[in-house]
């Protein structure tokens, strides 16, 4: 009676229906920066704790001082930015861009199967990398760049045998594990007629280790994630009126085919940098995508929240991998023994939901 009485007479009182809409989206919006800014304070403090242990520890607080040059200890500061931080850095950079690329992929193409690991992105580099590693004794920066392009060059075949006036992500899925198991093949074939040193040479990089980026290479995914990411991030409002379906997205205005390429464009980019950078680290952009969108309960792109999480993967495989086992292993043994069981309850899961074929 007190809001009728002191409401002035030109102002009609809002629908309760309204009120309960603008309550509501406004609680969505706040979860999603919530779980966000969560998921972004974890995967820093996992940053900061991946240098933080090893056989001289060090204190949280040393790591940040020395890390953003706080103050200046000679000692601390071989340890951190000689020996740990290179290896940190990789670790969330590679994070990031392989859990926002994941999720694109499997919102591109409407398939929780859509992975760089099973479309033939990661096989692409895998095998252009083995070939220059037991062929020509390849190291170093040329490893990464020859990587690259194989990534590259797999992704744009997928999409021109997928094309037919368009591309559905049905179609590019299948062709693309096509290619993968063809490069697969060729990857075996040529580590089986290699030496032992070259073939363990070959497998050492194939499994993805985070330890593995010299300088040039940590330096170029930096530099390509600090425009790739943000462009993703832009990129985002195309990726959700996608999913709305093909016809619908063309009703509201948007070229779907030249968004599509585009999104397809900066995912296969992401994943290939960090591919080039620690080698094919296994299941991470399968699996951080979906955690992610679950903590948010389908709210927002997720985009940001599945960087976090693919950031939070790998750091924490990373210390366990060095730290937790009784020998040190390469990142990717970790992520591949965490993503096998999600894999199968996955395929399960996509059978019983009659999604899977």
């Amino acid at each position: 009676m007190t809001d009728l009485l002191d409401r002035p007479a030109d102002q009609p009182a809002a629908p309760e229906p309204t009120v309960r809409v603008r309550r509501g989206r406004r609680f969505r919006q706040a979860r999603v920066v919530v779980v966000t800014t969560i998921l972004g304070a974890v995967a820093f403090a996992l940053f900061v704790a991946t240098m933080m242990i090893g056989s001289f520890p060090v204190s949280a607080w040393e790591v940040i001082a020395s890390t953003f040059r706080l103050q200046d200890d000679p000692s601390i500061d071989f340890i951190v930015r000689d020996l740990r931080l290179p290896t940190a850095v990789t670790a969330l950079a590679v994070g990031l861009a392989l859990g926002m690329s994941g999720l694109i992929f499997q919102k591109l193409l409407g398939n929780p199967l859509a992975s760089p690991d099973f479309v033939g992105i990661s096989s692409g580099a895998s095998m252009f990398a083995a070939v220059a590693i037991i062929t020509f004794h390849a190291s170093g920066l040329v490893v990464s760049g020859v990587a690259l392009l194989g990534a590259v060059l797999s992704a744009g075949a997928i999409y021109l045998f997928a094309w037919r006036d368009g591309v559905t992500g049905y179609r590019f899925v299948l062709i693309g594990i096509g290619v993968s198991e063809f490069f697969v093949a060729i990857t075996g074939y040529v580590i089986a007629r290699a030496q032992v040193s070259d073939a363990r040479a070959a497998m050492s990089w194939l499994v993805g280790s985070v330890g593995q980026a010299g300088a040039t290479e940590l330096r170029i995914l930096l530099v390509s994630l600090a425009v790739l990411l943000p462009l993703s991030l832009l990129m985002g409002r195309q990726l959700g009126v996608i999913e709305l379906g093909d016809d619908a997205a063309q009703g509201l205005g948007l070229r779907v085919q030249a968004a599509r390429l585009g999104l397809l464009t900066v995912s296969v980019l992401l994943v290939a940098l960090a591919t080039a950078a620690a080698g094919p680290v296994a299941f991470v952009a399968l699996i951080a995508g979906p955690i992610a969108v679950r903590l948010l309960r389908g709210q927002g792109s997720g985009l940001l929240a599945a960087a976090f999480v693919g950031a939070i993967i790998v750091l924490l495989a990373d210390l366990v991998a060095a730290h937790a086992l009784p020998a040190a292993l390469p990142t990717g043994v970790v992520t591949g023994g965490i993503g096998a069981p999600y894999l199968i309850w996955l395929l399960a899961t996509v059978n019983r939901e009659g999604r899977g074929g």
